[in-house]
Protein backbone atom coordinates (compact mmCIF):
# COMPACT_ATOMS: atom_id res chain seq x y z
CA UNK A 1 0.00 0.00 0.00
CA UNK A 2 1.26 3.62 -0.78
CA UNK A 3 -0.03 6.38 1.13
CA UNK A 4 0.05 10.30 0.16
CA UNK A 5 0.02 12.05 3.36
CA UNK A 6 -0.28 16.03 3.43
CA UNK A 7 2.52 16.33 0.32
CA UNK A 8 3.51 19.58 -1.93
CA UNK A 9 6.04 20.13 -3.70
CA UNK A 10 7.27 23.49 -4.55
CA UNK A 11 10.18 24.10 -7.47
CA UNK A 12 12.71 26.91 -8.17
CA UNK A 13 10.18 28.88 -9.61
CA UNK A 14 7.97 29.17 -6.37
CA UNK A 15 5.08 26.85 -8.31
CA UNK A 16 3.85 24.55 -5.57
CA UNK A 17 1.43 21.69 -6.47
CA UNK A 18 -0.35 20.51 -3.38
CA UNK A 19 -1.70 16.88 -3.17
CA UNK A 20 -4.87 15.48 -1.04
CA UNK A 21 -4.64 12.68 0.77
CA UNK A 22 -4.97 9.41 -0.91
CA UNK A 23 -4.00 5.88 -0.91
CA UNK A 24 -2.92 3.55 -3.66
CA UNK A 25 -4.24 0.28 -2.55
CA UNK A 26 -1.89 -2.88 -2.87
CA UNK A 27 -2.45 -5.23 -6.45
CA UNK A 28 -4.89 -2.54 -8.00
CA UNK A 29 -3.95 -0.56 -11.01
CA UNK A 30 -4.20 3.28 -11.33
CA UNK A 31 -4.39 5.88 -13.74
CA UNK A 32 -3.17 9.49 -13.02
CA UNK A 33 -4.85 11.18 -15.86
CA UNK A 34 -4.81 15.19 -15.98
CA UNK A 35 -3.18 18.14 -18.29
CA UNK A 36 0.75 18.78 -18.50
CA UNK A 37 2.01 20.40 -15.72
CA UNK A 38 -0.45 18.94 -13.01
CA UNK A 39 1.84 17.18 -11.32
CA UNK A 40 1.53 13.45 -12.40
CA UNK A 41 4.97 12.85 -13.26
CA UNK A 42 6.40 15.00 -10.24
CA UNK A 43 4.11 12.09 -7.94
CA UNK A 44 5.50 9.52 -9.80
CA UNK A 45 8.77 10.51 -8.95
CA UNK A 46 8.30 11.31 -5.67
CA UNK A 47 7.01 7.76 -4.79
CA UNK A 48 10.23 6.41 -6.59
CA UNK A 49 12.27 8.33 -4.23
CA UNK A 50 13.94 10.54 -7.12
CA UNK A 51 12.52 13.58 -6.05
CA UNK A 52 11.47 14.88 -2.64
CA UNK A 53 8.68 16.11 -1.50
CA UNK A 54 9.45 19.54 0.19
CA UNK A 55 6.66 18.72 2.82
CA UNK A 56 4.68 15.51 3.67
CA UNK A 57 5.25 11.89 3.83
CA UNK A 58 5.05 8.97 1.33
CA UNK A 59 4.42 5.98 3.27
CA UNK A 60 4.98 2.23 1.30
CA UNK A 61 3.60 -0.49 3.28
CA UNK A 62 4.42 1.67 6.52
CA UNK A 63 7.61 3.02 5.78
CA UNK A 64 8.20 6.35 5.12
CA UNK A 65 10.34 6.01 2.14
CA UNK A 66 10.86 10.38 2.53
CA UNK A 67 12.89 10.02 5.85
CA UNK A 68 15.80 7.84 3.59
CA UNK A 69 18.85 9.59 2.18
CA UNK A 70 18.80 9.36 -1.57
CA UNK A 71 21.15 6.51 -1.19
CA UNK A 72 18.34 4.71 0.71
CA UNK A 73 16.01 5.79 -1.73
CA UNK A 74 18.61 4.31 -4.61
CA UNK A 75 18.23 1.04 -2.93
CA UNK A 76 14.59 1.20 -2.06
CA UNK A 77 13.71 1.87 -5.65
CA UNK A 78 16.12 -1.01 -7.58
CA UNK A 79 14.90 -3.46 -5.21
CA UNK A 80 11.10 -2.89 -5.08
CA UNK A 81 10.03 -1.03 -7.54
CA UNK A 82 9.92 -1.41 -11.62
CA UNK A 83 10.11 2.24 -12.94
CA UNK A 84 9.03 2.55 -16.95
CA UNK A 85 10.21 6.10 -18.08
CA UNK A 86 8.62 8.17 -21.03
CA UNK A 87 12.43 7.62 -22.88
CA UNK A 88 12.77 4.34 -22.12
CA UNK A 89 16.28 4.72 -21.02
CA UNK A 90 17.17 2.05 -23.11
CA UNK A 91 20.91 1.45 -24.30
CA UNK A 92 20.61 1.98 -28.19
CA UNK A 93 23.49 0.45 -29.02
CA UNK A 94 23.06 -2.70 -27.21
CA UNK A 95 20.70 -5.81 -27.63
CA UNK A 96 17.39 -6.15 -26.17
CA UNK A 97 18.74 -9.28 -24.09
CA UNK A 98 21.64 -6.84 -23.23
CA UNK A 99 19.43 -4.13 -21.80
CA UNK A 100 17.69 -6.56 -19.65
CA UNK A 101 21.08 -8.81 -18.64
CA UNK A 102 22.74 -5.38 -17.70
CA UNK A 103 20.63 -5.20 -14.49
CA UNK A 104 22.31 -8.36 -12.81
CA UNK A 105 24.72 -5.79 -12.33
CA UNK A 106 22.68 -4.14 -9.65
CA UNK A 107 22.30 -7.85 -8.37
CA UNK A 108 19.29 -8.44 -9.57
CA UNK A 109 18.13 -11.97 -11.01
CA UNK A 110 16.73 -11.61 -14.71
CA UNK A 111 15.58 -15.18 -14.45
CA UNK A 112 11.59 -14.89 -16.73
CA UNK A 113 13.33 -12.32 -19.27
CA UNK A 114 12.68 -14.06 -21.95
CA UNK A 115 9.23 -14.95 -20.95
CA UNK A 116 8.32 -11.92 -20.62
CA UNK A 117 9.69 -10.97 -23.77
CA UNK A 118 7.85 -13.63 -25.30
CA UNK A 119 4.54 -12.30 -23.17
CA UNK A 120 5.13 -8.86 -24.78
CA UNK A 121 5.76 -9.83 -28.52
CA UNK A 122 9.29 -8.97 -28.53
CA UNK A 123 11.41 -12.33 -28.06
CA UNK A 124 12.13 -13.05 -31.40
CA UNK A 125 14.16 -9.50 -31.30
CA UNK A 126 16.03 -10.57 -28.11
CA UNK A 127 19.11 -10.34 -30.50
CA UNK A 128 18.81 -7.03 -32.09
CA UNK A 129 20.15 -3.92 -31.28
CA UNK A 130 17.49 -1.41 -29.58
CA UNK A 131 18.52 1.59 -32.29
CA UNK A 132 16.92 -0.80 -34.76
CA UNK A 133 13.78 -1.05 -33.07
CA UNK A 134 9.88 0.63 -33.64
CA UNK A 135 8.40 2.75 -30.80
CA UNK A 136 6.23 0.09 -29.86
CA UNK A 137 8.89 -2.72 -29.71
CA UNK A 138 11.49 -0.70 -27.14
CA UNK A 139 8.58 0.44 -25.05
CA UNK A 140 7.36 -3.70 -25.12
CA UNK A 141 11.66 -3.80 -23.57
CA UNK A 142 11.32 -1.28 -21.18
CA UNK A 143 7.99 -2.91 -19.48
CA UNK A 144 10.08 -6.07 -19.37
CA UNK A 145 13.32 -5.01 -18.06
CA UNK A 146 10.86 -3.21 -15.45
CA UNK A 147 8.91 -6.39 -14.49
CA UNK A 148 12.05 -8.61 -14.55
CA UNK A 149 12.96 -8.01 -11.34
CA UNK A 150 9.60 -9.07 -10.06
CA UNK A 151 8.97 -5.81 -8.70
CA UNK A 152 5.48 -5.28 -6.27
CA UNK A 153 4.88 -1.54 -7.40
CA UNK A 154 5.02 -0.67 -11.03
CA UNK A 155 5.05 2.92 -12.32
CA UNK A 156 5.24 4.00 -16.06
CA UNK A 157 5.64 7.47 -16.94
CA UNK A 158 3.39 8.56 -20.31
CA UNK A 159 4.58 4.53 -21.62
CA UNK A 160 2.10 5.25 -24.45
CA UNK A 161 3.39 9.03 -25.18
CA UNK A 162 5.80 7.97 -27.92
CA UNK A 163 3.26 5.72 -29.59
CA UNK A 164 0.16 6.27 -31.91
CA UNK A 165 -3.13 5.17 -30.22
CA UNK A 166 -3.51 1.78 -31.43
CA UNK A 167 -0.38 0.48 -30.55
CA UNK A 168 -0.20 2.49 -27.13
CA UNK A 169 -3.57 0.45 -26.34
CA UNK A 170 -1.96 -2.50 -27.14
CA UNK A 171 0.95 -1.49 -24.91
CA UNK A 172 -1.71 -0.65 -21.98
CA UNK A 173 -3.51 -3.89 -22.35
CA UNK A 174 0.05 -5.73 -21.91
CA UNK A 175 1.17 -3.44 -19.29
CA UNK A 176 -1.67 -4.00 -17.15
CA UNK A 177 -1.92 -7.89 -17.86
CA UNK A 178 1.36 -8.43 -16.89
CA UNK A 179 1.14 -6.28 -13.82
CA UNK A 180 -1.71 -8.42 -12.18
CA UNK A 181 -1.70 -8.71 -8.76
CA UNK A 182 0.47 -5.73 -8.73
CA UNK A 183 0.33 -1.92 -7.69
CA UNK A 184 0.26 -0.49 -10.81
CA UNK A 185 0.57 3.52 -11.11
CA UNK A 186 0.32 4.46 -14.82
CA UNK A 187 0.69 8.45 -15.49
CA UNK A 188 -0.85 9.14 -19.15
CA UNK A 189 -2.99 12.40 -20.50
CA UNK A 190 -5.13 10.26 -22.61
CA UNK A 191 -8.41 9.64 -21.27
CA UNK A 192 -9.45 7.01 -24.28
CA UNK A 193 -7.86 4.31 -22.11
CA UNK A 194 -9.34 4.56 -18.55
CA UNK A 195 -11.43 1.00 -18.56
CA UNK A 196 -8.01 -1.06 -18.89
CA UNK A 197 -7.43 -0.07 -14.87
CA UNK A 198 -9.33 -0.56 -11.44
CA UNK A 199 -8.93 3.56 -10.74
CA UNK A 200 -8.84 6.89 -12.14
CA UNK A 201 -6.98 9.52 -10.51
CA UNK A 202 -8.02 13.55 -12.18
CA UNK A 203 -4.92 15.35 -11.39
CA UNK A 204 -6.32 18.55 -13.18
CA UNK A 205 -5.78 21.88 -12.10
CA UNK A 206 -7.69 22.86 -9.22
CA UNK A 207 -8.83 26.43 -7.73
CA UNK A 208 -6.41 29.11 -6.04
CA UNK A 209 -3.72 28.24 -8.95
CA UNK A 210 -2.90 24.74 -6.91
CA UNK A 211 -2.97 21.54 -7.78
CA UNK A 212 -4.74 18.50 -6.17
CA UNK A 213 -5.14 14.65 -6.51
CA UNK A 214 -9.11 13.73 -6.65
CA UNK A 215 -9.61 10.12 -6.33
CA UNK A 216 -12.91 8.97 -8.78
CA UNK A 217 -14.03 5.80 -6.88
CA UNK A 218 -15.70 2.89 -9.52
CA UNK A 219 -14.21 4.42 -12.67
Amino acid sequence: MIEIKNITKQFQNETEIVYKNTIFQTGKSYMLLGASGCGKSTLLNMIAGILSPTKGSILIDGEDITRKSQREKDKFRIEKIGYIFQDFKLLEDMTVADNINILKLEGIDVTGADTLLQTLGVYDKRRSKVKHLSGGQKQRVAIARALVKKPEIILADEPTGNLNFSIGEQVIKELTSVAEGKTLIVVTHDDRLTKYFDEVVDMNVMTNGQRDIIKEEGV
